[in-house]
C-alpha cells in the first residue's frame, strides 16, 4: 500500500508538472500574437502600468513569477526611446499623455526617457503630463511636458523635497552577536566595506556621498528649473522652505499649468485630439505601441547594442553580468561578419574582479577586429569601468555614477560567535598559516600584509588599465581614483569619459565609425537576446524565492537589503564594486 501511494504520488506530480507546462505554453502561444494598435490616438505613457529598464523583458511570462501575476510590463530603454521617435513620425499619434507619478528607478534611465520626451515635442506634437502625486522622479520627468495638468482634488500632495541617501552601518550589531570583518582595500574613498566595519562614515566617505548627491540634484534641479523659466536659486528656495505642499501651490508657483478633475481631464484630453466623445479617446499604451511598431527592418548589417545589466560575478548564469556567459556573447557578435560596431551599454556597479578582467579580455579582441564605443547608463562604476574604460569612446549620462577605481577585499571571522555560545574550536593544520581563511580567527600581522600586497597589485593593475585606455597619466588617475564615485558631469571634466549622452548618441556615433550615413543604412541589435521560455522557467526555478521583506515600505527596507549584501559577500574574494545603489523617487 505505502508503494502504490509513492507511485502515486510521482505520476501526480509528473502529470501535474507537464500540465503546467503546456498551460503556459498556451499562454505564451496567446501572448504572442502581434499586437493591433487603433488607427489614431493619444500614445499613452503610464508609469504604473511599465516598469523602464535596460533590456525589455519578453512579455510571454513578463507577468508571471512563482509568486503570482502581474499586468506591469518591462519596457528596455533603447525599445522605449525608438517608440517615442515612431511615434513622432506616426501620423495616427496626435500627442504623448504623461502620466509618471509611478516612477522610479536609475537617475540616467529618467534622464534619457525625458530627453526622448523632449526631442519628440520637436515634431510638433505635444506631451501633456498629468500628475496626482509629484514625486522629485515623476516630476522629473513631467517638467519636460508642454503642459503640466494636477489634480484638483483634496488629498494629492507634493512629495518634492530634494534628494537624500541613507548609509546603514553596522559595526555595532555584529560586535554584539561576535562577528568581525576584516576590511582590505586601497583607496581611502573605496567606502563598500565600511558599512560592516564601522558605525559611522568615514570623513571621506561623506564627503563623497555630498558632493554626489549635491551634482545630482544640480542637474535635476537645473533642467526643471529651465523647462518651467524658474531660476534655479528660485526653485530650491521653495523646495527649501516646503511651500510646495498642496496642488494649489504648484499652479501658484507656476510649476503646474492648471488644475483638473476627472471630467476636466477628459474634456481636455478630448479636445486636444479633436474628438468630441470620450469613446473616441483611444489611448495606446506604451508598452503595447513598443511591441508594435519597434521593428528595425532597414538594412542586413548591424550595430550590435551589447547590454552590461548588472552584478559582474563569475560562472554561466543567467543573473546580471556572468562571466563565462558574456564571454560568449562577445566572441559571437565579434565572429557575426554582420555585426560592423558594436556599444557596450554599461549599468553596473561592478564586482568581481576575476569576472571583470575576462570580460574586458574578450572586449579588447573585440576592438581589434570592429569599432568599440561605450555608453553608460545608472551606474559603470568600479567593475563596470574596468571592463568599459578602452572602449573608443565614452557616452555617459550626466547622472551616471561612474569611476570608483579601487578594489577590496572583505573577510569576516566567528571567533566571537564561539565565545559568545562557549563552543571551543580547535584547528589541527600542517602550515604556519594552514588555517589563515578558516574564518575562526583574525588574520595576524603577516597575513593582513599579505593580503594587503595582493590587493595592491590589483589596484595598479586598475590604475594602468584606465591610464592605457583613457591615455592618461597612470599618476593623475592614482590621484582621482582612489575609490571615488563621480557624477556623469563631474567624470567629463576628469576625462573619465568623452561626452554627454545616451544611447541615441552612442549608437550614432557607433554607425558613424562602421561608415553609415544615414539610420535607413543599419539596423540596430541587441544582445544578449531576450531569455526564451524555457530559459525564463529555469531562472524562475533555479533561483531563490524569497518572500516579501516586512521592512518593505518602510523606513528601514535599506537595512535588508544591507543584510542581504552581507549574506551574499563570499570570503577570499577581491571586488571591485559600488558602495551603494541609487534610485530616484
Amino acid at each position: 500500500m505505502m508503494l502504490a501511494v509513492i507511485c502515486a504520488f510521482l505520476v501526480m506530480q509528473i502529470v501535474g508538472f507537464f500540465l503546467f507546462f503546456i498551460m503556459i505554453g498556451s499562454m505564451a502561444a496567446l501572448g504572442s500574437g502581434k499586437t493591433v494598435l487603433p488607427r489614431e490616438g493619444v500614445l499613452d505613457v503610464d508609469m504604473a502600468q511599465f516598469s523602464l529598464a535596460e533590456q525589455t523583458v519578453d512579455d510571454q511570462l513578463s507577468g508571471f513569477s512563482l509568486s503570482g501575476f502581474s499586468n506591469v510590463a518591462t519596457v528596455g530603454l533603447w525599445d522605449a526611446i525608438q517608440a517615442i521617435d515612431a511615434a513622432a513620425a506616426d501620423p495616427g499619434i496626435k500627442y504623448i499623455l504623461l502620466r509618471p507619478d509611478a516612477a522610479s528607478g536609475g537617475t540616467s534611465s529618467l534622464e534619457e526617457f525625458r530627453n526622448a520626451l523632449v526631442e519628440f515635442r520637436k515634431s510638433g506634437k505635444a506631451v501633456v503630463a498629468y500628475l496626482e502625486n509629484p514625486s522629485n522622479g515623476s516630476y522629473y520627468l513631467a517638467s519636460a511636458a508642454d503642459k503640466i495638468y494636477m489634480t484638483s482634488y483634496h488629498g494629492g500632495m507634493v512629495q518634492m523635497t530634494g534628494l537624500s541617501g541613507r548609509m546603514i552601518f553596522l559595526k555595532d550589531i555584529l560586535d554584539k552577536v561576535g562577528v568581525n570583518y576584516q576590511l582590505i582595500r586601497h583607496g581611502k574613498y573605496k567606502s563598500a566595506g565600511e558599512m560592516y566595519i564601522k558605525n559611522a562614515p568615514s570623513e571621506e566617505n561623506l564627503e563623497q556621498n555630498q558632493v554626489m548627491v549635491n551634482s545630482l540634484w544640480k542637474t535635476i534641479s537645473g533642467q526643471i528649473a529651465e523647462s518651467r523659466g524658474l531660476s534655479v536659486e528660485k526653485f530650491n528656495e521653495l523646495v527649501d522652505n516646503l511651500t510646495l505642499i498642496f496642488p494649489e501651490d504648484m499652479l501658484r508657483e507656476g510649476l503646474v499649468d492648471e488644475l483638473l478633475d476627472h471630467e476636466g481631464l477628459v474634456s481636455k484630453l478630448c479636445n486636444l485630439a479633436q474628438v468630441e466623445d470620450v469613446k473616441d479617446l483611444h489611448l495606446v499604451p506604451l508598452a503595447d505601441y513598443t511591441s508594435a511598431k519597434v521593428l528595425n527592418l532597414a538594412g542586413k548589417e548591424n550595430v550590435a547594442i551589447l547590454f552590461a545589466d548588472g552584478e559582474i560575478t563569475d560562472g554561466s548564469g543567467y543573473d546580471g553580468i556572468t562571466s563565462d556567459r558574456f564571454v560568449k556573447e562577445i566572441d559571437k557578435i565579434r565572429k557575426d561578419k554582420s555585426i560592423k560596431a558594436v556599444v557596450l551599454r554599461v549599468n553596473s556597479p561592478g564586482g568581481s574582479v576575476v569576472a571583470s578582467e575576462k570580460i574586458r579580455t574578450a572586449l579588447s579582441l573585440l576592438k581589434a577586429e570592429k569599432p568599440l564605443v561605450a555608453s553608460y547608463g545608472n551606474y559603470a562604476a568600479s567593475g563596470g569601468y574596468w571592463i568599459s574604460s578602452g572602449a573608443q569612446k565614452i557616452y555617459s549620462d550626466a547622472t551616471c555614477l561612474t569611476g570608483s577605481i579601487g578594489v577590496f577585499s572583505l573577510i569576516p571571522e566567528f571567533s566571537g560567535v564561539t565565545k559568545k555560545l562557549g563552543v571551543n574550536v580547535v584547528t589541527v593544520g600542517s602550515n604556519k598559516h594552514s588555517d589563515m581563511f578558516s574564518l575562526m580567527r583574525p588574520f595576524d600581522a603577516e597575513e593582513t600584509a599579505s593580503l594587503q600586497s595582493y590587493v595592491e597589485d590589483i589596484y595598479g593593475q586598475f590604475v594602468g588599465l584606465v591610464a592605457e585606455g583613457r591615455s592618461l597619466d597612470p599618476q593623475k588617475v592614482d590621484e582621482m581614483a582612489q575609490g571615488r564615485v563621480w557624477v556623469g558631469n563631474d567624470a567629463l571634466g576628469l576625462g573619465l569619459v568623452d561626452e554627454i549622452g545616451g544611447l541615441r548618441e552612442a549608437v550614432a556615433y557607433a554607425a558613424s565609425l562602421a561608415g553609415y550615413v544615414s539610420k535607413e543604412d543599419y539596423k540596430v541589435t541587441c544582445y544578449p537576446a531576450p531569455l526564451s521560455t524555457a530559459e525564463q522557467f529555469m531562472q524562475m526555478f533555479g533561483s531563490q524565492q524569497e518572500e516579501p521583506s516586512i521592512l518593505e515600505g518602510t523606513p528601514f527596507e535599506v537595512f535588508g537589503k544591507a543584510l542581504t549584501t552581507l549574506k551574499g559577500n563570499e570570503p577570499m574574494q577581491v571586488y571591485a564594486r559600488l558602495p551603494y545603489d541609487i534610485e530616484i523617487r
